[in-house]
């Protein structure tokens, strides 16, 4: 017969043993890993996370987002179920530390990053400026535009609020370096309708030992010194003026550095005529770019029919092995 009187001691399942238990199975949690999580409890400056730790995890509000958080609520719901990052390892009374910001951080990076790559214009509010330029914000992150790369006649402190057409220059997310460009974004549309050997109408905005800055439709180019005239020029000013409007013809379209180089000295239907007579330089200005770009077009049709020589010369064997060489120098021509 079954003895059906057990004692306390028979099915007691004391505190001791429930953490044996736990120990049993307890997984081993590092800072740096990425688990899963649930919230069960939100309090006024942080929240109580299930991770399946013995202690329930706590995850600061300053570690809620990337972006500034006043309340818990704002980001989180009860019972919501998602990944969080250990941040440090347990305190004296076997609590975690979670973030969310720092995964939000670690993906921010891991985009700009990808539209660094594919060289994607970005747009984005200035939300501050200093002494050397404006601070915007990138899929979360704190980026920087140098004064020299704000192509605009506005003060930079005007600009505050005004969302601003953005080209990458550096992603460094070592150093925390993310400099943006909106000079490079300007330049890179503006490009799209210009071609070199083009003549356009500009205004001389600003006058330099080296050259003139001239302004083509709202972008600056760089009219220099040695593009000015054939004859020999001390100083831009001796030829031209802040505010003059001339005719000059775009030489070299550098989109990587957002560089638009002119000249005036290849549209001189006389060596010096910028210097003796710019009236006739601008009048026949069409007329000699027309030149320049059958220069260039002869220049071009030559070198590929030297190319073409060589490629095909009979007393060289020909040698059928593809390196990454080759494919780099063909991807330099297809582009």
């Amino acid at each position: 017969m079954v003895n059906l009187e057990t004692t306390q001691a028979d099915i007691g399942f004391t505190h001791e043993d429930f953490e044996a238990l736990l120990d049993k199975y307890d997984y081993h949690f590092s800072p740096g890993d990425i688990v899963p999580g649930t919230v069960f409890s939100i309090e006024p400056r942080g929240a109580l996370i299930d991770i399946g730790a013995k202690t329930a995890a706590y995850l600061p509000i300053q570690e809620m987002s990337i972006n500034r958080v006043e309340a818990a609520d704002e980001v989180l719901q009860s019972n919501e179920t998602r990944e969080f990052f250990i941040l440090t390892d347990e305190n004296e009374d076997g609590q975690l530390t979670l973030s969310i910001r720092r995964i939000e951080y670690m993906r921010a990076w891991e985009r700009v990053r990808q539209l660094q790559n594919e060289d994607a214009t970005v747009r984005s509010d200035v939300f501050a400026t200093n002494r050397g330029g404006a601070l915007v914000r990138i899929e979360g992150l704190r980026g920087f535009i140098p004064g020299s790369h704000i192509s605009t006649r506005k003060p930079k402190e005007d600009l505050v609020g005004e969302a601003l057409p953005l080209k990458f220059l550096e992603v460094d997310e070592e150093r925390n370096r993310l400099v943006l460009s909106h000079r490079r974004a300007l330049v890179e549309r503006k490009m799209n309708g210009l071609q070199v050997g083009e003549v356009v109408i500009g205004a001389v905005r600003g006058l330099k030992p080296y050259g003139a800055f001239i302004d083509i439709g709202g972008v600056s180019g760089l009219l220099h010194i040695s593009e000015i005239s054939h004859d020999h020029i001390d100083t831009p000013n001796t030829v031209l003026n802040v505010n003059d409007e001339i005719k000059v013809m775009i030489i070299d379209l550098d989109a990587e550095r957002g560089r638009i180089s002119l000249s005036t000295k290849q549209l001189e239907p006389e060596p010096g005529d910028m210097v003796k007579n710019p009236e006739i330089v601008f009048e026949k200005a069409e007329e000699m770019a027309e030149r320049y770009r059958q220069q260039l077009l002869k220049a071009a049709e030559a070198e590929a029919a030297a190319a073409a020589g060589e490629e095909l010369s009979p007393s060289e064997e020909v040698d059928e092995t593809y390196t990454e060489d080759d494919a780099t120098a063909m991807a330099g021509v297809a582009e």
